[in-house]
């Protein structure tokens, strides 16, 4: 039996091997080739001609650009040292500013903003299309910064000191070259640094593999090594936690996506110590010496265990570990803040968000007080620490608009901002529903339309998913960067016109914690599609909607989530939005940073994992004469995440057979798919008058308000 499975899993690599050598559309993979970009524009040119002529896509795009760039929404910011940093755009500020702002002037709810860098300024004076990406600077003082700056969106971007007390860059100060690079400020003179410097210095995944210390004023091809990790890693990066004067040093290894790998120093970058934490632990901060951990698998330490989804405490200088929190069955903590003198810990309870802040007592206890907010809503956790044991935390749903409460740190809570309704919904309502999945789990989701809409019963419907890396589904009322299922967009584009948005909570995020993750990785993915699929079942059987007025939108993952589906069930579906998405799982891990992804996938050129994979990969099961949908894919040429080969290659296989689809590639705007807030009004427009074509028919027939 043995040899028999061994002769078929040959025989499957050899038959992948061969297809693989003759698609005839690899050549779309050359991102940047005349021939591809002249395929892309012949189809941006015939889909978009045909979705803009549609009477309601104008109104559409004005409303999604009202809610984009309206001046109105909540200016979020993180307080460090006495101010508030925020990261602003808008229909004046397309590329965006970074300014400040006192934190009594913020919490009066009149910020007196000084601008730091005006990006749009910025790359008309270079001639550039600069896109912000990240700034890191050091802490406590937050005077000195490196800022991120990537050509139309990329992720990989170049790196200029900046200097916030004279709010100019550093002339001769540190910079790096175009890269995937990764940093952390050591001292004012000194950083760590993760790039792209020469043969051997990234990994097979596009990241850096080692870590060089760099002087001010030394060049980094002579800066020297101080940790190297494996080729096959995904990357290498460091962390410095400053408290009370100490630099605290970690270097962080992570041999796949999830795993991590904790090397400790104390106050410089001698002397690494591995740490004995699990692989999959991710590090939060350092409070009193203890560096704060959350666990996403059991963890057995000096006779102790340590549950799966807990926080613990790992002192750093005498090596013991004490429990700090502990998630319940039906929680999942989902992020951890670390403020002067304790932790304030957001959590979801059956999906619904909460918070609470955590100290220890003086007999070595950590007791939890969870924070007075609003209920069976998204909560965030906006600022932590900085200096202060003050926090600022949100609270918003799909009907609800985003509030900003300011925390002191006796628990006392200050509502300081709010976001006006961007549509009416006294009349809209939200439900949580459960179906039952292929294997008798029950799935959670969420419901949302006009009470009437939902008695009357099988209405146009769009139901998004993502199901993976850990990332949970959630109700936002408006998030940056805007998305078409955040109740603000949905509300205003579908929801007042008569149709249904559901939101899935599949196996593959972290609704239920790293048990929800881990039960669709690999071997196992199939049964974040068959959540979905149940969802959708569960959606007709109960009268939402029906199979020819059902559509489906995801991203990313959840672009291959909307792959897998189509080829899977392509009757229970009339329309699907596929964006960014991976679609050829035969070749993903050989494309941009897909290497990295193996962790949560498999690894397809390995025989028994590509048996699996070959199961669900759109690309490969692509097929002529399906009741496939007429799909609408998106993508981006400038984004190096996922390759726009994927959806290239995917729509040129379904012309091939016969299909006819819509495409839009943009030029610029890296993963997100566009650059700035205009792009992505007007990307949403596009999805969502799609989605009017197949689920309400043409405009003249189509009701709208």
């Amino acid at each position: 039996m043995r040899r028999i499975m061994i002769a078929v899993l040959a025989g499957l690599s050899a038959a992948a091997a061969q297809a693989e050598e003759k698609d005839p559309f690899l050549w779309l993979e050359d991102i940047e080739s005349e021939r591809a970009l002249d395929w892309a524009r012949a189809q941006n040119a015939r889909t978009l001609a045909e979705l803009e002529s549609d009477p309601r896509f104008e109104p559409m795009y004005a409303e999604a650009l009202s809610i984009l760039t309206s001046k109105e929404r909540i200016p979020y910011g993180q307080i460090h040292n006495g101010a508030v940093y925020n990261f602003w755009q808008d229909d004046a500020h397309v590329r965006g500013l970074w300014r400040r702002a006192s934190v009594e002037s913020y919490r009066a709810g009149a910020p007196k903003w000084e601008t730091l860098i005006d990006f749009d300024a910025l790359a008309e004076a270079e001639r550039r299309n600069w896109i912000a990406g990240s700034i890191v600077c050091l802490s406590p003082e937050y005077a000195h910064c490196m800022v991120e700056l990537s050509d139309g969106g990329k992720d990989a971007g170049y790196w200029r000191e900046f200097n916030t007390q004279t709010k100019s860059f550093v002339d001769g100060g540190f910079a790096l070259p175009e890269a995937k690079s990764n940093l952390a400020w050591l001292d004012a003179d000194t950083l760590i640094v993760g790039t792209d410097h020469g043969a051997d210095s990234l990994t097979a995944s596009g990241y850096a593999r080692t870590l060089v210390r760099l002087e001010r004023g030394a060049d980094l091809s002579g800066a020297p090594a101080i940790f190297e990790g494996e080729a096959t890693d995904v990357s290498v990066s460091a962390s410095v936690e400053h408290e009370g004067g100490t630099a605290h040093v970690f270097i962080v290894r992570a041999p796949s996506f999830f795993e991590r790998e904790y090397h400790y120093a104390r106050g410089g970058t001698n002397g690494f110590a591995k740490l004995p934490l699990p692989p999959n632990a991710d590090l939060a901060g350092v409070l009193d010496g203890r560096a704060i951990f959350s666990l996403r698998e059991e963890w057995s330490h000096q006779g102790a265990n340590y549950p799966q989804g807990s926080v613990v405490a790992y002192d750093l200088e005498t090596g013991g570990a004490e429990r700090v929190f502990a998630a319940a069955a039906n929680q999942s903590v989902e992020d951890v803040e670390i403020g002067e003198t304790g932790l304030v810990i957001q959590y979801l309870e059956d999906v619904a968000g909460k918070a609470a802040r955590v100290a220890r007592t003086r007999k070595g206890e950590w007791k939890a007080k969870e924070i007075d907010l609003p209920e069976n809503g998204v909560v965030a956790i906006v600022s932590a620490g900085g200096g202060t044991d003050d926090a600022m935390v949100s609270f918003e749903s799909l009907t609800v608009p985003d509030s900003l409460y300011y925390v002191d740190a006796k628990n006392r809570i200050e509502k300081i901002a709010e976001t006006p309704a961007f549509y009416d919904a006294t009349d809209v309502v939200v439900e949580q529903r459960f179906a039952t999945s292929a294997d008798g789990t029950k799935v959670p989701y969420f419901v949302m339309a006009k009470d009437a809409v939902l008695k009357q019963g099988n209405a146009p419907t769009v139901q998004y998913g993502y199901g993976g890396f850990l990332a949970a589904t959630l109700p936002y009322y408006y998030q940056d960067p805007g998305r078409p299922q955040h109740g603000a967009l949905a509300g205003r584009m579908w929801v007042s016109r008569g149709g249904v948005l559901v939101l899935s909570n599949i196996r593959g995020g972290s609704e239920y914690g790293p048990r929800w993750h881990q039960a669709a990785l690999k071997e196992n993915r199939q049964r974040a599609y068959d959540d979905f699929i149940a969802i959708s079942e569960h959606l007709v059987e109960t009268g939402v909607t029906s199979p020819e007025k059902l559509g489906a939108v995801g991203r990313s993952n959840g672009g291959l989530l909307m792959g897998a589906i189509m080829t899977q069930r392509p009757d229970l579906y009339a329309a699907l939005d596929i964006g960014v998405p991976l679609f050829d799982m035969k070749r993903y891990n050989k494309l941009l940073a897909g290497a990295s992804w193996m962790g949560e996938y498999g690894n397809p050129d390995i025989p028994e994992e590509w048996a699996y994979i070959s199961q669900y990969s759109p690309y490969q099961n692509l097929k002529a004469g399906e009741p496939y949908p007429k799909v609408f894919f998106y993508t981006s040429t400038k984004d190096d995440r996922v390759h726009p080969g994927h959806a290239r290659k995917a729509a040129a296989k379904l012309a091939d057979l016969g299909y006819d689809f819509y495409y839009y590639e943009n030029i610029e705007g890296g993963h997100g798919g566009a650059a700035n807030q205009d792009q992505l009004a007007y990307r949403t427009a596009l999805e969502y008058v799609y989605f009017a074509k197949m689920l309400m028919g043409e405009a003249e027939t189509a009701g709208t308000e």
